[in-house]
């Protein structure tokens, strides 16, 4: 891939799987074995700028660096990671809309490797099944904690939920800004992106404007 096309896949956020692209093997290393890995070339990456790894300062920012990708920022892309999503019965005959919003997006940009922060606001209509709110919370937490392309985190939240849930009727939006924008670029301060995924009863305007509508008045 030439550079020029590099550059323009980095700046349009172009995205091509709904899966996040993975290597086959991925998880043959342990966590240790990852970090000691990234370690050691984070530590050249830092030479390569000129720093001085004896400072004492310094010193430690490899493993710090290395510690934080495979425990932190990105744990989200090992699927033994993915938390236990429990569904109950729907025994109120709850049947309809029901919005988790709100629930904070820290996540990383697949082509810079920095910072997108913001919030997803999630509804559904409940048919045979219902989940814990707290679950969707730790469901999109998982989504976000990988190198990420926004439009790719709202389907992987919509097909998910809709599987769990074994409905159609679920809808996701997500508005986030991208530290790729503001900070390097064209260095936007102010702007944000918006993605909103849906399907079901929600391909109706009647059911979106439901959903936004709660989004404007409620807030806590």
């Amino acid at each position: 891939m030439d550079k020029e096309k590099i550059e323009i896949i980095g700046d349009n956020h172009i995205g091509f799987s709904v899966d996040t692209p993975m290597i086959p093997g991925a998880f043959d290393k342990t966590d240790d074995q990852k970090i000691a890995a990234i370690q050691h070339h984070f530590g050249k990456i830092m030479e390569e700028l000129g720093l001085d790894l004896t400072d004492d300062s310094l010193s430690g920012t490899p493993y710090r660096f290395a510690k934080m990708y495979v425990k932190e920022l990105f744990y989200g892309l090992n699927p033994a990671n993915k938390p236990k999503l429990s569904v109950f019965e729907n025994k109120y005959g709850y049947s309809k809309l029901l919005v988790e919003q709100n629930i904070t997006i820290d996540s990383s940009c697949e082509h810079h490797f920095l910072p997108i922060t913001g919030h997803a606001h999630i509804g559904y209509v409940p048919k045979d099944k219902v989940i814990g709110l707290s679950k969707i919370n730790r469901l999109v937490d998982y989504y976000a904690h990988r190198p990420q392309v926004q439009e790719r985190l709202s389907m992987q939240l919509l097909k998910d939920l809709q599987s769990i849930l074994d409905t159609e009727d679920v809808i996701v939006m997500i508005a986030a800004k991208h530290l790729c924008v503001s900070s390097r670029g064209i260095k936007d301060k102010d702007s944000f992106t918006t993605t909103l995924e849906y399907g079901g009863c929600f391909k109706e305007d009647r059911k979106r404007e439901e959903f936004l509508g709660i989004l404007q008045h409620v807030a806590l």
